[in-house]
């Protein structure tokens, strides 16, 4: 089947509106003459005359007239329907996949995604929980979250955090028990809730530094789990030293559930950054999600 084009359909309709060869082409951005040439091509297809010209003015003829009534509403509805289109194109919708590991999933992405997907219905958010180096191009991630010094330099990184602080603690119980460690090395003879890093398998160490010097300690203990919560929920039974989030325990430190040590060998370090590819294409879905993320 062929197609008609219809350009010189749109002419006619211009002139026939205006009432003017200037001003039509003035309007279609053409010249005067490739105008007139394009509806008499039309008039000449069809066989028959449309327009009735005079040196002062353009009008339709009868069959002008009907021409334009009849094509007219439509190519108005079709404007009108492609600027709908055009609207439904910048209106954020979608999935937009996230990798994280736990702490950033319920101390960022949560809490600041929730409250905006409430106005956009159309946008949905795939969170991935993983403590990995996952590669979020080979594994169709949108977008994936690191401590700021984590970050690959091909990738564009957004600030979705302040520095984050660890803390070691424990109940007061067991520190009344056990005794408080003075240095890191003092964990060695500590029970120390581990978190295994699922990268390689191993457990997590635990670093620390003072004065500028850095200090590494693997510990051992009766728990050991792939993610956060758990590990803090071990700590409130009393199984031992749990190195956590600050912010994870910041209440538990304020009812005297959980007790701090060695605050002066954990500083403060880069914060979560969501990271992208350099050359994604950024849609409507994708860009709210980043300026909700942004610090």
């Amino acid at each position: 089947m062929e197609y008609e084009n219809f350009n010189d359909l749109l002419a006619f309709v211009a002139v026939a509106r205006e009432g003017s060869f200037t001003k039509a082409a003035k309007q279609l951005g053409v010249s005067q003459s490739a105008l007139s040439h394009t509806i008499r091509g039309l008039e000449t297809r069809l066989g028959i005359r449309l327009l009735t010209r005079t040196t002062r003015s353009v009008s339709p003829t009868e069959a002008g007239e009907r021409l334009l009534n009849t094509a007219a509403p439509r190519f108005d509805e079709i404007t009108q329907e492609l600027a709908s289109l055009n609207e439904l194109r910048d209106k954020p919708a979608g999935t937009i996949r996230i990798t994280a590991a736990e702490h950033a999933a319920n101390s960022v992405l949560w809490p600041k995604l929730s409250p905006v997907m409430h106005d956009y219905p159309d946008v949905k958010i795939d969170i991935n929980v993983d403590y990995s180096m996952t590669n979020i191009v080979s594994q169709r991630f949108d977008a994936g979250v690191r401590l700021g010094d984590q970050v690959e330099k091909d990738m564009i990184a957004v600030r979705i955090s302040r520095d984050l602080r660890m803390a070691l603690v424990a109940t007061p119980e067991y520190f009344a028990l056990r005794g408080k460690p003075r240095t890191p090395h003092d964990l060695q003879q500590h029970s120390c809730i581990n978190l295994r890093l699922p990268t390689h398998g191993n457990l997590m160490v635990w670093e620390f530094e003072k004065n500028g010097v850095p200090l590494n300690v693997r510990v051992d203990g009766q728990w050991v789990f792939n993610s956060t919560t758990p590990r803090l929920r071990a700590a409130l039974a009393g199984y031992g030293i749990a190195y956590l989030p600050e912010d994870m325990v910041t209440e538990h430190l304020k009812d005297g559930t959980l007790v701090r040590v060695l605050r002066e060998w954990c500083p403060a370090f880069p914060g979560y950054h969501l990271y992208y590819p350099s050359r994604r294409q950024s849609s409507p879905a994708f860009q709210l999600v980043v300026n909700a993320l942004r610090m």
